[in-house]
């Protein structure tokens, strides 16, 4: 009984008119070889059905093809898009992913960045919970490349975030267009730098305006703390509750949203709401919220985007001079907010 014989990397390089050593970077180190090339070479190993051994290529270069991805809660829509930006980023360059979810909590967030240590990823991509876990140092010094995502600054990192003190204050003065005078930040927690920065937004507008901002501080960014946020609003006096509400992020509006129409309050016409995201959810809520629109999925590919770069200045010997790349949001208007 004939065998037939096993396909090789110089039966790729034959098909596709290129040396061996161009085989090898397309599956190695895809940055490195023009768009054209990479794709007759991927045509060619697509019609041979060549499949490299992965862990021997590893063994033999001393390096991975797996990217870890961490973020602080991948239950949050937000976070779920964003990951699924960067995958398809880095699958267009022949990358894997394993995904951390670091459940909001520090501790564990340590403990996935030291998994992807132990692992020798190639590059991690980490949207941190607060400060720079003590990890990343770890991490630098193991020589694996970091980007720090959903993060205005990173000090030796790459970074890809968005302007969430502009976000804030576009968020206000929304409501204050529409004659709020008596307004409330809803967020937390303050360790969060993004929360910081939305509420400062927030402030900056209403001093402008010489409007009241009331600031409810809840312990996470969820549905619960948007409920349990909205029971405190309620029953404040009426003369004292405000009428416009600005929440941190999406999950914490629609709780409050919830939470409002329970008490008898309706929206937009007792109390007028804003979120933050723009995730699907918001749309679909039982009355369409207005929120503050992040790029999720941009964020994710840009993030894939610097890192991706930085491990091919590293592969070619270059002098890597790290980014921040950072977006401006937007606000989409619906009817939680419109005048009525």
């Amino acid at each position: 009984m004939s065998t037939q014989p096993r396909l090789s990397m110089r039966d790729v390089a034959e098909m596709a008119n290129v040396s061996i050593g161009t085989v090898s970077n397309v599956v190695n180190n895809p940055a490195r070889v023009l768009p054209a090339t990479r794709e007759r070479v991927l045509e060619a190993i697509r019609t041979l059905g060549w499949t490299p051994n992965q862990q021997a290529q590893a063994l033999r270069a001393g390096r991975s093809r797996t990217i870890g991805l961490a973020v602080m809660d991948v239950a949050n829509p937000f976070f779920a898009d964003l990951l699924r930006g960067a995958q398809a980023r880095l699958e267009e360059e022949g990358y894997g992913a394993t995904i951390g979810d670091a459940d909001n909590r520090p501790a564990r967030e340590e403990a996935v960045l030291r998994s992807f240590r132990d692992q020798r990823v190639r590059g991690v991509i980490l949207g941190p919970i607060a400060a720079l876990p003590r990890e990343v140092e770890a991490l630098h010094k193991a020589r694996i490349p970091t980007v720090l995502v959903d993060r205005a600054e990173g000090g030796d990192a790459c970074t890809v975030g968005v302007d969430d003190v502009a976000g804030g204050r576009i968020a206000a003065e929304h409501l204050i267009s529409q004659g709020h005078r008596s307004l409330a930040f809803v967020g937390g927690p303050t360790t969060l730098a993004q929360v910081r920065d939305r509420r400062e937004g927030a402030e900056q507008a209403a001093e402008a305006a010489e409007a009241n901002l009331l600031a409810v501080s809840v312990p996470s960014l969820d549905f619960t703390s948007g409920r349990s946020a909205a029971e405190h609003i309620t029953m404040l006096p009426v003369d004292e509750r405000p009428t416009g509400i600005f929440c941190a992020n999406d999950l914490i509006a629609i709780g409050m949203l919830q939470g409002l129409v329970a008490a008898g309050l309706r929206v937009p016409q007792d109390v007028a709401l804003v979120g933050y995201d723009d995730i699907d959810f918001a749309a679909a809520a039982t009355v369409p919220l207005s929120s503050v629109a992040q790029p999720r999925r941009e964020l994710g590919r840009s993030a894939a985007e610097l890192l991706i770069q930085e491990l091919a200045d590293i592969d070619g010997g270059l002098e890597h001079q790290h980014r921040t790349i950072t977006y401006t949001p937007s606000l989409v208007v619906r009817a939680s907010s419109a005048r009525v």
